[in-house]
């Protein structure tokens, strides 16, 4: 069932996100079915909209070592009160969805998000996606690959729409899962090593060809879109040359990108979604969803 409600600012401060005193709370449809998985599992999605219609929209692919986590952790209620909509995605556990399911879900939601814009009012015609750490490692991939015949799959009742989007916004990022645990720490070891094992069903030297295909910076090519990266100088669990190799990947090809080191930061947390990187992000999603 769609349900609609105002979410009050009691909840998104429990969110670890800031509304403005004065900004109206965004209207949200919660649990808004958008495919069924290929394990038969009912897919959801919930959606904020400012309070003026037409929106841009931002797809929002929640973190958890590509196993935990849910569509309640959407950090975007400074952008959204800028003007912009957010659907927020749950998605398979890597468990029940490995690489590239959790991909082939994503790339469902966002041809379902542009099939039903005119249902619920926002503007679809050119999307951002945006995600943090292994979340924001899946929507550099869906971001990278329009068109992959390998990462488009089959999923959803709208396959006639595009899953092109026209912007990313990557929080610590892993982009490289073939020099990601060359690059940990012993402690980032610890949590990386199983996560994305589980992810691709092996280690990657064991599966080279998937981890590549899995690795966005082997995807990218002068066709992609804009990229703003953000990543912590002291990240112990995500090693920041993930986004350093990123960036240098979109580089090589002449691409936009802009690169935000958070200096003191490390996975997460408040400074990502300072006034300050509230403000860039907002600017680079102008630019490119107007």
């Amino acid at each position: 069932m769609i349900r609609s409600k105002l979410l009050p600012a009691s909840v998104l401060t429990l969110l670890g996100v800031w509304p403005a005193v004065t900004a109206a709370a965004p209207a949200v449809h919660a649990d808004i079915p958008y495919a069924t998985s290929g394990t038969g599992d009912t897919l959801r999605l919930d959606l904020y909209l400012p309070e003026a219609g037409g929106a841009p929209l931002i797809v929002w692919v929640h973190g958890g070592a590509w196993e935990n986590g849910n569509k309640s952790a959407m950090p975007l209620a400074p952008i959204i009160e800028r003007g912009f909509a957010v659907a927020s995605l749950d998605f398979s556990p890597a468990s029940k969805a490995r690489f590239p399911g959790q991909v082939h879900e994503i790339k469902a939601a966002i041809r379902f998000l542009r099939a039903e814009a005119a249902r619920y009012g926002y503007e679809a015609e050119r999307i951002a996606i945006a995600g943090a750490s292994s979340g924001a490692h899946l929507a550099a991939v869906v971001g990278t690959s329009n068109g992959h015949p390998e990462l488009e799959g089959t999923l959803g009742d709208h396959r006639g729409e595009s899953s092109e989007v026209h912007a990313i916004l990557s929080y610590f990022a892993a982009t490289n899962l073939t020099t990601i645990f060359a690059q940990s720490t012993p402690f980032g070891l610890n949590i990386r090593e199983p996560a994305v094992t589980r992810l691709l069903g092996a280690a990657p030297k064991d599966a080279d060809a998937l981890a590549r295909l899995a690795s966005p910076v082997f995807q990218v090519d002068p066709n992609d879109p804009p990229l703003l990266l953000l990543h912590g100088d002291q990240d112990p669990q995500m090693p920041i040359n993930q986004s350093h190799e990123l960036e240098g990947a979109y580089e090589r090809e002449g691409l936009e990108v802009d690169f935000i080191v958070v200096h003191g930061a490390a996975h997460g947390g408040d400074a990502f979604y300072s006034p300050a990187n509230v403000e860039k992000a907002t600017t680079f999603l102008q630019k490119h969803l107007h």
